[in-house]
């Protein structure tokens, strides 16, 4: 009863807010695509949609299938994508999403030699999925996952490839720059700068200020690195981030690195991938590379 192509009618209405729209989209005429929505409607014995003025409203049955739709279709779009590259003897592509501001430098390290050993297999990074990874993953939106925060759940894997430490980075000149290591007290009059994620998947809240019941006095987001330590090397504030890309950083910016705690604070990057793909071998062997490339 239910076609691929009403799925694509239903996604195409929803993306491209009209039907004449959808109708260009998708190459059909506004009548064709009326009609083949009024016979699913006529199989349904319910409306996929209603009129309001010039807008469509999606009906509750509506909303089923474009759900469907999503979930459905980004599958379809990837298989079909794969076959056409093994009819042109491509081995096949690699999306890999970034759930991880600060990792992207360190993705390319692993990118270069992968491409260099895999010459079949193309890779895509997706940065769009920062902060929505899961979600992306479970629709095949992409196939590998960087990020340091995994969220385990049936039928996702998480392997463990990158140790680092995360570190308060300050302006060489702050009254804490030459301390080993600071203390949440040390930085309630400080103004704080990440980048623009929830707080409570921010290590520097929920393992350093919250803990110890305090905060920061200001919390400023910057979505760039390179904009974010120009900032705190400008004596703007202080930020958390991965001690091996503030090395890098400081080999041209005033900016030190400073423990969080007397035991600082270890973390791990991660890559997620689709349980059912841990057979896929160009995907297994990006993950075995990421283990054996070393910052540095």
């Amino acid at each position: 009863m239910i076609e691929r192509h009403h799925l694509e009618i239903l996604r195409a209405v929803e993306r491209q807010g009209s039907l004449t729209a959808a109708a260009e989209q998708l190459h059909l005429t506004q009548s064709a695509l009326s009609h083949a929505v009024r016979k699913l409607e006529q199989q349904l014995g319910t409306p996929v949609w209603l009129r309001e003025g010039r807008q469509l409203r999606f009906t509750q049955a509506g909303s089923q299938l474009l759900g469907l739709a999503n979930r459905l279709l980004p599958q379809f779009e990837h298989a079909e994508m794969q076959v056409r590259q093994i009819a042109r003897g491509q081995r096949g592509s690699l999306r890999v999403g970034m759930e991880c501001h600060p990792c992207y430098q360190w993705l390319l390290k692993v990118v270069g030699p992968y491409l260099q050993h895999w010459p079949d297999v193309d890779v895509d990074v997706k940065q769009e999925f920062q902060f929505g990874g899961m979600g992306a993953l479970f629709g095949h939106d992409i196939d590998l996952l960087v990020t340091p925060d995994p969220l385990h759940k049936p039928g996702v894997c998480f392997e463990p490839v990158f140790d680092y430490e995360q570190v308060l980075v300050v302006p060489e000149g702050h009254s804490l720059a030459g301390k080993a290591w600071v203390e949440p007290h040390q930085l309630e009059k400080e103004t704080l700068i990440t980048y623009p994620v929830a707080v409570e998947r921010l290590d520097i809240f929920t393992r350093f200020f919250l803990p110890a019941h305090c905060a920061p006095a200001r919390h400023k987001t910057i979505e760039t690195t390179d904009i974010m330590l120009q900032m705190v090397a400008a004596g703007r504030g202080v930020s958390a981030l991965p001690r091996w890309l503030v090395d890098e950083y400081a080999r041209n910016l005033p900016i030190t690195a400073l423990k969080l705690g007397k035991e600082g604070m270890p973390k791990q990057i991660f890559l997620g991938f689709r349980e059912r793909d841990e057979s896929v071998d160009y995907l297994t062997e990006f993950v075995k590379l990421a283990r054996e490339v070393r910052w540095g």
